[in-house]
Order: structure tokens, then C-alpha cells, then sequence
């Protein structure tokens, strides 16, 4: 087995675990990015990410609710009542909210507190961020809500585009902080995944999991497994290291009707998963 069980269990005792019934027998969670269905309503996209046979979501801010809440916009201002039909809807499909992203968090702590009372509201796991300036406050209130925060990489040439410099910001921190680590935009900036991820292992709390045809070029996404990235590896690399959050599947392409892709990658990950167990 991956990592060797008493390891791994002393690394989850440094934060909430994700709840049970979305972990895997690899001891983490498959669950699908909200925006694999931005076209949709999170009523809908939490209907497709069970379709698709997952058992997480991660949220986003901005994407409109439906069901009841019409038009309303997921974030952090909607209220317990909103949050609670929220979380009923989730059970109905067996879907579990496990982490909410990419988001801004103010480094004002008054104001930072309003998403990390949501996530305790929903349980979540994590909170994916790029908001480095916030380090300081985000520690500060990860450690009180007990809450993951996961620094986010776009490709090269953005904000958190190199993951070593942002390695450097992390590896002297908290344990609830570390990495959201894309390995799609890994793959765009040309950078072997996998060796990325040797280096920053320790840190990911994490994924967002894109497979690409070619690295080091903008090419659509296709299912995990048919394409270059090497995501046995990459999970044997995580787990040795205590690997034990979401790895959400982020699929960016075939954008309307896009369930069986998803379907593909979340096969994928369970096949993983069973062989590792």
C-alpha cells in the first residue's frame, strides 16, 4: 500500500479529513470541479458530477444556483438556509462539497472570515486561492476553521505560474497550507508533471486533474488516461507523501454535453484507486 497506513493516518491528523463516505479505498476523494459544467447551475452540475459517477464536487464562486435559488450566485454571502438546501441536494445525489475555488480571500481578516464561515457551514475540506498576499490571515484562520487552503497554479506567465517560487512561500508554513496543484496548466506550461509534483509533494492538498495530448502547448483536454500525463505516478507520488484530499477533475472541453468524458476520468480514478487499495 501507498503511503503505509500509520504514516498517512498521522498526516490526516493534522487537519479535518474529507468525510468518509467520499473517500476512496486510496484514501482520497474523486470529485468533479464545478466548472467541468460552468454552462449549468450548480443544481445541475452537482445532478452531472453524480451522473458521472463521482462522489465530490468543488465549488466555485459565481456560478448561479438554480433549483430553488433561481438566479442567485454561489459565495460566501448567501445565508445557512441557502447553504443547508444546498447540502440536501448534495446527499439526494450522494455528492459531497469537499473545497470551493478558485476564489479571492481578502488579507482584512473581518472580511476573510465570511468564506471560511461558509466552508464550515459545508464541511469543506479546503478553500483554492491564489491570494498569496493573504498568507498571514490564511494561516491564521486555516488553523481556527481548520480548513486546507490550496494555492492554485495557472499556466506560466501568471500570478502562481511557477509552482517551485510558490513552493518557496509554502514549505515553511502551517500544515493546512500548501498546494492546489493544476496538472493540466503543468502540462501548457511545459513542465513534466510528474516531476513537478516530486518537488512539491509534501504541500499538495489538492488537484485539479486535466489531461492534455501534448505538453507545452494549448491544447484541449482530453479524458485522463489517453493522454501524456502520467497520473498513476503522480498519485503513488502524492500518497507516499501523505496525499489524502481532492482531486478534482476539471474537464474543459465538449462543454455541453460533456458527462461521459467526465464519466471516463472518474472511471479512470476508481480503477486507480481499487488497484492501489
Amino acid at each position: 500500500m501507498i503511503p503505509a497506513v500509520p504514516a498517512l493516518f498521522s498526516l490526516r491528523a493534522e487537519g479535518k479529513p474529507i468525510a468518509p463516505s467520499a473517500v476512496n479505498a486510496a484514501s482520497f476523494a474523486i470529485s468533479v470541479q464545478c466548472w467541468t459544467f460552468n454552462k449549468f447551475t450548480v443544481w445541475e452540475a452537482i445532478e452531472k458530477s453524480a451522473e458521472a459517477g463521482a462522489g465530490a464536487v468543488e465549488l466555485y464562486p459565481g456560478q448561479k444556483l438554480g433549483g430553488p435559488h433561481g438566479e442567485a450566485r454561489m459565495g460566501p454571502d448567501l445565508g445557512a438556509d441557502v447553504y443547508k438546501t444546498l447540502l440536501e441536494h448534495c446527499a439526494k445525489h450522494d455528492i459531497v462539497p469537499v473545497n470551493y475555488g478558485v476564489c479571492e480571500i481578502s488579507k482584512d481578516e473581518a472580511k476573510a472570515r465570511a468564506t471560511f464561515e461558509m466552508a464550515k457551514t459545508l464541511g469543506l475540506y479546503g478553500l483554492t486561492t491564489e491570494s498569496t498576499e493573504a498568507m498571514d490571515t490564511l494561516e491564521k484562520l486555516a488553523k481556527e476553521y481548520d480548513v486546507k487552503i490550496c494555492f492554485h497554479n495557472h499556466p506560466k506567465g501568471t500570478k502562481l505560474g511557477d509552482p517551485l517560487k510558490t513552493w518557496e512561500l509554502v514549505k515553511d508554513r502551517d500544515a493546512h497550507i500548501g498546494f492546489c496543484c493544476d496538472v493540466g496548466h503543468l502540462a501548457t506550461s511545459g513542465w513534466d508533471p510528474l516531476e513537478i509534483v516530486k518537488k512539491i509533494a509534501p504541500r499538495i492538498r489538492s488537484f485539479h486533474f486535466k489531461d492534455r495530448e501534448k505538453l507545452g502547448l494549448m491544447v484541449h483536454d482530453c479524458p485522463i488516461g489517453r493522454g501524456v500525463i502520467d497520473f498513476p505516478a503522480i498519485l503513488d507520488e502524492a500518497r507516499k507523501n501523505g496525499f489524502a484530499g481532492n482531486a478534482s477533475i476539471e474537464y474543459e472541453y465538449n462543454w455541453d454535453k460533456s458527462v461521459p468524458d467526465v464519466a471516463q476520468c472518474v472511471g479512470f480514478l476508481r480503477a486507480y484507486a481499487k488497484l492501489r487499495a
